[in-house]
């Protein structure tokens, strides 16, 4: 009898410890099973985090802010090119506070420790499609977050996001770009145009090396990684040009200083757009970098980077936070308010 009163305690307190979302979690989980073979979950009560010993540090590592159950609203923030979900860190603390699960994956490519494989998969002819699949699978699980999923990211995890809702028009009630890659600079778009550039692209990037000071990014953006971002990015023009409309809203924060990439691309995207959309353009006088604008002080000072080693010319080597994040922050809510 004791025995049986022991087991079915044992029993009650193990159900009154499982989450409503462990079948969620379990699938997230297997996601980068399949990219890194052993992988744990290594997070807190609140925070569901996917580790791996092939990663280069736990802030590189996907992982999903929950509370507990399923919530009215859930958002998937996909990172940019060469960095990594710690870049969506601030963004997402603060959709969490609001009372969503928010969902950070890891792209394919990204975090990744030994420099051989990163090399490897930052260089794959098929980049572009492993990082349309992992979206498109990483959605597929969204639904079980929240009652309305929300879709965003920040720079090519923008130019992701719209790619997708254009695929899956049904699948989402509302689009966040933050720096959103729609369109590149004068010369990346330019080579993109040139016959038999993703081959040269390579030779180009033989000598690639990710490596980097900061423990969140890779040094830099391959050649070849550029144009399969072109690609998608190309891939999203044709189809609004073949009469496809952005029907969700979209929530806009971009730099008018921004270097890497052109304001004029979310611009040129809201005229296809039918829904009440909401604009954070930040002046070009604050001459906010591309990376900065989605870090607040805590996230921004938490990069050390030596200052001797980098080139003083280069005003965008040291992350800095972006001066005018609460009052882009703001903006979200008034934003969400209205979905």
């Amino acid at each position: 009898m004791y025995k049986l009163i022991v087991i079915t305690f044992i029993f009650f307190s193990f159900q009154l410890c499982a989450s409503p979302l462990d079948s969620a979690f379990g699938r997230f989980q297997q996601l980068y099973e399949q990219r890194f073979k052993a992988v744990e979950s290594c997070g807190t009560q609140s925070e569901f985090v996917v580790c791996s010993d092939k990663l280069r540090n736990t802030g590189v590592a996907p992982y999903i802010l929950h509370h507990g159950d399923k919530t009215a609203k859930t958002v998937v923030l996909f990172h940019g090119l060469s960095d990594s979900p710690y870049y969506m860190r601030p963004i997402a603390d603060y959709l969490f506070d609001l009372g969503m699960n928010v969902v950070v994956p890891l792209l394919p490519a990204h975090g990744v420790k030994d420099e051989a494989d990163a090399k490897a998969a930052m260089l794959d002819y098929d980049l572009s499609e492993h990082w349309q699949k992992h979206v498109s699978d990483v959605m597929a699980i969204a639904p079980e977050f929240g009652d309305t999923v929300i879709i965003g990211g920040f720079s090519t995890g923008g130019a992701l996001s719209v790619d997708y809702s254009l695929r899956n028009p049904d699948n989402i009630s509302g689009i966040l770009l933050f720096s959103g890659a729609l369109a590149l600079s004068g010369n990346a778009e330019n080579l993109s145009k040139i016959w038999g550039i993703p081959r040269l692209a390579r030779w180009l990037d033989r000598k690639y090396v990710s490596t980097h000071q900061n423990p969140y990014k890779y040094s830099g953006v391959p050649n070849s990684s550029g144009i399969e971002l072109m690609e998608i990015i190309k891939s999203i023009r044709d189809k609004l040009d073949e009469g496809e409309r952005i029907r969700q809203p979209v929530f806009v924060a971009h730099s008018e200083a921004d270097l890497t990439v052109p304001i004029d691309g979310v611009k040129n995207l809201l005229n296809y757009s039918d829904g009440q959309n909401t604009v954070f353009y930040i002046h070009d006088s604050n001459q906010l970098c591309h990376a900065d604008l989605v870090l607040d002080k805590a996230h921004a000072s938490n990069i050390k980077i030596d200052k001797d080693s980098v080139d003083p010319r280069n005003a965008c080597a040291i992350p800095k936070a972006n001066p005018l994040f609460s009052k882009m922050t703001n903006l979200l809510d008034i934003y969400f308010l209205g979905l």
